[in-house]
C-alpha cells in the first residue's frame, strides 16, 4: 500500500493521500476562542503542504473544558466565522478537514476555568465531580460542537477520547469512580464516547466525516480495556476513522503481559470493517510512515514532523527516504515553517526541540 494511494471512507470525502496532519496545542488562538490569523496562517500552510487530512488543534466544547491558553473554541456561535474561513481554506488548499472536539476536564488549568470537572471528585487536581445532568450536558456539549463544525463547512470532526482529558478520564477505573450509568464496569464508562459518537451520527448529514483519538497507555488507563472499547466501537461501524496515539510508533507496550510486540499491532489486529485505522508517535522519516501502512494501518499521523516541515507530505513524495530536520532547530526555522511567537514559546517545553536563547552580549 503506498502513502500516496487515495483513501476512501464510509462518510464524507476520499483523502487523496494517506497523511493526517495531528491535532497540534499551539496556543495561537485569542482568549475567548476565536480563530486568530496566527492558527489561520499555521493550519492553511499544513494543507498546502499536501495533507490529505488537515486536523485542527483540540477544540473545546465547553468554556469549562478549555485545556490551555489560546485554545481554539467550538463552544459558542461566535466561533463561528473563524471556523468557517478555516474549513473554506482548508478545502481550497487540496485537504479534507476536521476540527477535533474536545474537554480537558481535570487538566482545565484553575486559572483559566475556575474549578475543574472530573468524572468523580478528584482531590489530587481539585476537580468536582460532575452531576449526572452535567454529564449529559458534556454529551450535548460534543454533539453541538460538531453540528456547529458542519455548519462552518468542515467535513468531519474527531472527538478527542485521548491523553487524559475528560472522556478518557471517564475511562479510567483510577479517576473515575461514579455509581451510575457512566461509571464502574468498563461498558458504563464507555457510555459516554458511545453516546456522543451516536449522537454526532444522528445530528449530522450523512456525509459527515466522524473520527475518534484514543491513547492505550498512562493517565490511570489499561491497555486491554481500551483495545476491549476499540473493538467495540470498531464493531458498530458508526466512525468513519480511529486515530490512536502511541507516543512512539514502534514502542513496546508498557504492560508486562503485552510485552513482545509492538503497541500498534494491539489495534491493528482488530477486525475493522470499513472503518480506518492510523497511528501517530514519532514518525519522522518517509520510511517510518511506510512502515506504519506496511505494519496495517490504512493512514499515518504526522505531529512533530509537520511543525518541523509544513511540507512534510510534499517532502515525503519527492523522496521516500526524506527525513526531518535534527532538532533542536532555530526560532527562525520555526517561524519560517509558520510558527508565531506563542507556538515557538509553546515549542520550547518539549526537551531539545528549539535551541536554547543566546544571552545578550
Amino acid at each position: 500500500m503506498s502513502l500516496f494511494q487515495p483513501l476512501t471512507l464510509a462518510h464524507g470525502p476520499t483523502w487523496k493521500n494517506r497523511f493526517m496532519l495531528a491535532p497540534l496545542t499551539n496556543m495561537q488562538s485569542h482568549a475567548d476562542g476565536t480563530l486568530s490569523d496566527a492558527e489561520f496562517n499555521w493550519l492553511t500552510l499544513r494543507a498546502k503542504g499536501g495533507f490529505g487530512l488537515t486536523m485542527t488543534c483540540a477544540a473545546h466544547v465547553q468554556a469549562v473544558g478549555q485545556g490551555f491558553p489560546g485554545q481554539l473554541g467550538a463552544f459558542d456561535d461566535k466561533h463561528l466565522p473563524g471556523l468557517t474561513r478555516l474549513a473554506s481554506a482548508l478545502r481550497t488548499n487540496g485537504s479534507v478537514s476536521s476540527l477535533q472536539i474536545h474537554h480537558a476536564g481535570n487538566r482545565s488549568p484553575k486559572e483559566l476555568v475556575g474549578t475543574p470537572v472530573c468524572p468523580s471528585d478528584d482531590p489530587k487536581t481539585g476537580a468536582r465531580g460532575l452531576t449526572l445532568p452535567e454529564v449529559e450536558a458534556v454529551r450535548d456539549a460534543y454533539i453541538a460542537a460538531a453540528v456547529r463544525a458542519e455548519k462552518a463547512g468542515f467535513d468531519g470532526v474527531e472527538i478527542h477520547g485521548a491523553h487524559g482529558y475528560i472522556l478518557a478520564q471517564f475511562l479510567s477505573s483510577e479517576i473515575n469512580h461514579r455509581t451510575d450509568q457512566y461509571g464502574g464496569s468498563l461498558e458504563n464508562r464507555a457510555r459516554l464516547i458511545l453516546e456522543i459518537i451516536d449522537g454526532i451520527r444522528a445530528a449530522t448529514k450523512p456525509g459527515f466525516q466522524l473520527g475518534l483519538r484514543l491513547s492505550p497507555e498512562r493517565f490511570g488507563l489499561k491497555l486491554a480495556e481500551i483495545r476491549d472499547v476499540a473493538a467495540e466501537i470498531l464493531r458498530g461501524q458508526k466512525i468513519d476513522f480511529l486515530d490512536m496515539s502511541l507516543w512512539d510508533f514502534a514502542k513496546e507496550p508498557n504492560e508486562e503481559e503485552f510485552k513482545g510486540r509492538t503497541l500498534m499491532s494491539v489495534f491493528t489486529e482488530l477486525p475493522r470493517g470499513q472503518t480506518r485505522l492510523g497511528a501517530a508517535g514519532k514518525v519522522m522519516t518517509g520510511p517510518q510512515a511506510q512502515s506504519v501502512l506496511d505494519a496495517g494501518c490504512d493512514f499515518v499521523v504526522i505531529g512533530r514532523a509537520a511543525i518541523l516541515r509544513h511540507d512534510f507530505v510534499e517532502r515525503v513524495k519527492a523522496d521516500p527516504a526524506y527525513a526531518s530536520p535534527a532538532t533542536p532547530v532555530s526560532i527562525e526555522h520555526l517561524t519560517n515553517e509558520g510558527l508565531s511567537p506563542a507556538f515557538v514559546q509553546y515549542m520550547r517545553q518539549w526537551p531539545g526541540f528549539v535551541e536554547a536563547e543566546q544571552p545578550a552580549a
